[in-house]
């Protein structure tokens, strides 16, 4: 009997463009460069349309256009920061739609082995308030989730693309 190579080919990412989302992506890097996978970044551009009235149609697709090339740029450095640091495989895309979906919708139609993402984590009223995306997207994931909590993902550790920080 042979041993078989258990790996995650493709992982997605989602980033949200804060420096807590990011704090996935040392994980995210480890677990593909010990299984010679690729990784997906994405991120959702907001249409407009659900958080302001406006009656104009061309200056709502000027305002979904806009946010739409904000994301593909912060996608791009995000991605050239991690293709320094690694020779994984790096690619990007930019998703629409209710966030949680997209996610879910996206790693499905790409055949993802795996979705890494940090959770802001929110409880309580705030969360209640603001619901939970890594929540939604765990409980509906049928692929494998693997959450990053806050503490681990720090401003100075979520910047980095250096592996993970252990505790003995």
């Amino acid at each position: 009997m042979s041993k078989a190579t258990v790996g995650f080919k493709k992982i997605v990412v989602p980033l949200d463009g804060s420096r807590f989302a990011e704090g996935a992506l040392p994980y995210a890097q480890m677990l593909a460069e010990c299984g010679g996978g690729q990784i997906e970044l994405v991120r959702i551009a907001v249409h407009p349309s659900s958080y302001v009235y406006v009656s104009d149609p061309a200056t709502l697709a000027s305002l979904y256009d806009s946010d739409r090339a904000h994301c593909e740029e912060y996608l791009q450095k995000v991605a050239a920061r991690l293709q320094e640091a690694t020779s994984v495989q790096v690619s990007m895309t930019v998703l629409e739609g209710p966030v949680a979906d997209a996610i879910l919708d996206h790693a499905e139609d790409a055949h993802a082995d795996l979705i890494v993402m940090s959770t802001h984590g929110r409880s309580g009223m705030e969360r209640w308030l603001l619901g939970s995306v890594a929540e939604k997207v765990v409980r509906g994931a049928k692929i494998p989730v693997m959450l990053i909590r806050p503490a681990a993902a720090t401003p100075a550790n979520a910047g980095s693309t250096s592996q993970p920080q252990t505790k003995a």
